[in-house]
């Protein structure tokens, strides 16, 4: 009798916890999915263009009228906030130089004509690396993000040369590697604090740039079917993104990572949290 009212309340303990892990898988992806709502309602807005037989206006210039009323309607309800804004603005920047310099070296291109076109590259470009600026943002807002052992100079640093390096590896040696393999030195020991309901959690931050890059990577690969932009092997059909781009994304979310915390990490130290 003891041994089976023991099995019984070992099997209810494994099922509650099953539950609430469960509950909280959910409510983690829940939060996850709305930090995309900018990124998502973008992507729909790239994928509709697609699909209409007849527009008014470029596709790509509607495309950035678009965007900014995104930002604009995003903004009024209370969505992206003032520091927001300086993060999404900094991506936005920092995505449309690396967009003309990769444009012009013939790594992709943007193949329609716009009126608000320069060297290849349409204005609303930049709004694709804006998204991922707006979901950063939001989710730090959501899953109450706290960092631990963050080396915020030396992080910014590597991930400062990174950008370069995606940038000046056509003229000079591809450093991308040894500078990935920094990338983890620095952040070896960092974890990413994060809360759902009442539960703290953590993930070590290199892991945190692999899941990121992974789901980028995904977007990516809808981006370019709905005609975002298109890679040289795309030109004649669509073909998936190739995998070489997941490795680039995970590094590049570190430098938009960066931006993102110099924002919004307040450099205090967060509770204690569960594994």
């Amino acid at each position: 009798m003891h041994d089976a009212t023991t099995s019984t309340g070992a099997a209810t303990r494994a099922a509650r916890w099953a539950l609430h892990a469960l509950r909280q898988l959910v409510g983690f992806g829940l939060r996850q999915a709305a930090s995309c709502a900018f990124a998502v309602a973008l992507l729909a807005g790239v994928g509709l263009s697609n699909l209409l037989p007849v527009l008014p206006v470029a596709r790509y210039d509607l495309l950035f009228a678009y965007g900014v009323v995104l930002s604009v309607v995003f903004h009024l309800i209370g969505w992206e906030r003032g520091r927001d804004l300086a993060v999404i603005a900094g991506c936005h920047l920092l995505g449309l130089v690396f967009e003309y310099v990769k444009v012009a070296l013939g790594s992709w291109s943007y193949p329609e004509p716009a009126l608000l076109k320069f060297g290849g590259v349409p204005l609303y470009g930049g709004f694709l690396y804006a998204a991922v600026g707006s979901y950063i943002c939001a989710v730090w807002r959501l899953l109450k993000l706290e960092l631990t052992g963050y080396r915020p100079a030396a992080t910014a640093v590597v991930a400062g040369a990174l950008y370069v390096n995606f940038i000046s590896h056509h003229w000079v040696p591809d450093l991308r590697w040894p500078l990935a393999a920094l990338l983890v030195a620095v952040t070896a020991g960092a974890r990413v604090h994060y809360t759902v309901g009442r539960h703290t959690y953590w993930m070590p931050m290199p892991l945190s740039f692999v899941l990121t890059g992974f789901f980028l990577w995904l977007a990516e690969n809808i981006a370019t079917y709905a005609d975002a932009w298109r890679y040289p092997y795309q030109m004649h059909g669509w073909e998936p993104v190739s995998v070489e781009k997941f490795g680039a994304w995970v590094l590049l979310i570190s430098v938009l990572c960066v931006i993102g915390a110099a924002a919004h990490h307040p450099g205090r130290r967060a509770p204690v949290a569960a594994a």
